[in-house]
């Protein structure tokens, strides 16, 4: 199997029939086999019979996987991360705001000898079909600065949720990971560097989806994410 695609889920059935009809429209299409795992964050809704009325393509399967409580989209790709079997692993955000096809610029960075490429919404060539408000865009900026500043890291866009590893890099990395929170992203690019991984970025059209399930519209929301990312160091001493 060359390709794993690991997807998030929490009480997701109104996003996820567009996100599966169009993932497998793309992996149906390739000459090799791939799997996609949707993982549910302790769902309460009908995402998972949704998943199951799917027919995917002769050489694409489907897995649905969950557990509970809800423990967080971090918990949600790392249980997910450790369970695919593909060559590549990636994972992506059920609401399709970055289309699957940007896989072959992930791939193609991979075949050059990256242990990782993620999408990125601000490098050059990167477009922003729909921002978000201005506060969260600006509330994002600052954020990023903090924590690359902390970190020793550089990427002007961690949080952007379409990332591919190799299965070696998937496998030490989310085995490592402590967060379960929306901050793993650089804890892993945190351990990445640590561990001399070479991550590639790659820029993509992105489109801001409204009804996120993960809102920071509130000062205690906030100031959890801040929390989160201080305790990185923290936890990996």
């Amino acid at each position: 199997m060359k390709l794993s695609v690991v997807i998030p889920a929490y009480n997701e059935a109104d996003r996820i029939v567009m996100t599966l009809a169009r993932s497998m429209d793309y992996l149906g299409r390739q000459p090799w086999k791939s799997e996609i795992l949707v993982v549910s964050d302790g769902s309460t809704d009908a995402t998972g019979r949704v998943v199951a009325e799917f027919d995917p393509p002769e050489n694409v399967s489907v897995n649905w996987l969950e557990y509970f409580p809800n423990r967080g989209k971090g918990y949600a790709v790392c249980y997910g991360m450790l369970r695919a079997g593909g060559e590549m692993v990636m994972f992506m955000d059920a609401d399709y705001s970055v289309p699957m096809h940007y896989v072959e610029a992930a791939m193609g960075l991979i075949g050059d000898g990256y242990d990782a490429a993620i999408a990125s919404r601000a490098v050059a060539g990167a477009q922003v079909a729909q921002h978000q408000n201005l506060a969260r865009e600006l509330s994002a900026r600052l954020y990023t600065v903090v924590q690359n500043l902390y970190l020793g890291i550089s990427y002007p866009d961690t949080q952007c949720g379409f990332k591919l590893f190799t299965r070696r890099a998937a496998r030490d990395l989310f085995n490592r990971q402590k967060l379960s929170s929306v901050i793993f992203d650089p804890e892993i690019l945190y351990l990445a560097k640590r561990s001399g991984y070479q991550v590639a970025q790659f820029p993509v059209a992105w489109e801001h989806r409204e009804n996120s399930r993960i809102q920071y519209d509130s000062l205690k929301k906030s100031l959890f994410v801040f929390q989160e990312l201080f305790r990185i160091k923290r936890l990996h001493p």
